[in-house]
């Protein structure tokens, strides 16, 4: 009777493939770990100081002790909470189980919030400081002003980082290869070319809106209010003006497939643009409570660049799914 080996069984000194050493994290695996890590580090300061004006402590005016602008305070420190999660999702494996839905949407809301502040982060931060001490806020709020930039500059560069790696995993069509792609069997072309044409049409007439606010053209503004138009103003008009260009492009390129080399480029500017559209919009209905300084533009205007806004967004990134859809279905499917 032949002996037994035990070779190579799970307890067995045998090299082999099985005892080989792991192979080391890519770059793209150490950038999600350093980008998510240093998200979550860099948006405890904001979470921290969220969480104390939500109890109504150390408010920079009195203001901002009531019961309004605590419950703003609570929300702000939830989406704060949002991301720390995501930078988690991002920097773990195990974030690559999660339902897609789960992932998209607050990473789209959040790219669209924080790119655009984060181009414009130099001159905001003093821009704000500056009204906020205008309105009377005490010294000491400045330096929570710049933790909370900080904050936001940090997220606004991790975060941005770990998703790049954690799609790239994940999703790896959204992320490389050329712009044109076999047409799909079924795919949905047509009603792209259609829903892209009509959204960049839609974001032309708002960037030239915007453009020529944020150039100090005064029609469809009120003539009582023009004192409002701070720099604040100007400079969220000419980013809400870049980024509606920069949509229109984007949509049209991916459905077109052609205007760029590579896909990614017009994707990320869809992608930016449209969540910018829609959460500046959201953002912008604050204007009409008493927690924000009311806008300079007649109500019909305000109603038309907000609410359009947002419709845009959404129709934007309905499109540049549907792109998605069919993109990864031509690229997987069997040769």
């Amino acid at each position: 009777m032949q002996r037994p080996s035990y070779a190579d069984e799970p307890g067995s000194a045998r090299p082999g493939p099985l005892h080989a050493p792991p192979a080391p994290a890519d770059r793209w695996t150490r950038l999600r770990r350093i980008g998510g890590l240093g998200a979550a580090v860099a948006v405890t300061p904001y979470l921290l100081i969220k969480i104390v004006w939500s109890f109504g402590l150390l408010v920079p005016t009195e203001e901002m002790a009531d019961a309004d602008w605590r419950a703003v305070n609570a929300a702000t420190a939830c989406l704060a909470a949002v991301g720390v999660a995501l930078a988690a999702v991002f920097s773990r494996p195990w974030g690559e189980r999660l339902p897609a839905w789960l992932v998209a949407l607050p990473v789209w809301v959040g790219t669209g919030l924080l790119v655009p502040v984060l181009l414009l982060a130099p001159v905001l931060g003093p821009a704000a400081v500056n009204r906020d001490q205008e309105a009377g806020a005490p010294n000491f709020w400045v330096y929570e002003q710049v933790l909370v930039m900080v904050s936001l500059l940090g997220v606004g560069v991790g975060l941005p980082l770990a998703l790049a790696g954690y799609a790239r995993a994940r999703w790896p069509e959204a992320l490389g290869g050329p712009l044109a792609y076999p047409e799909p069997v079924g795919g949905t072309r047509r009603l792209q070319v259609t829903l892209a044409r009509m959204v960049a049409v839609g974001c032309a007439l708002l960037g030239c809106v915007k453009a020529f606010w944020a150039a100090g053209g005064v029609t469809a503004l009120d003539a009582d209010a023009l004192d409002r138009r701070d720099l604040w103003w100007h400079l969220l008009s000419a980013s809400t003006a870049v980024w509606a260009f920069a949509g229109a492009w984007g949509i049209l390129v991916l459905t077109a497939r052609r205007g760029s080399r590579g896909f990614l480029p017009p994707m990320a500017a869809a992608w930016v643009s449209s969540g910018m559209l829609f959460s500046y919009g959201v953002y912008g209905l604050l204007t009409l409570t008493d927690l924000q300084q009311p806008s300079p533009e007649l109500p019909l205007a305000a109603a038309l660049t907000r609410e359009g806004g947002a419709v845009l967004g959404v129709a934007m990134v309905l499109t540049l799914l549907l792109t998605f859809h069919d993109r990864r279905r031509a690229l997987r499917a069997p040769a």
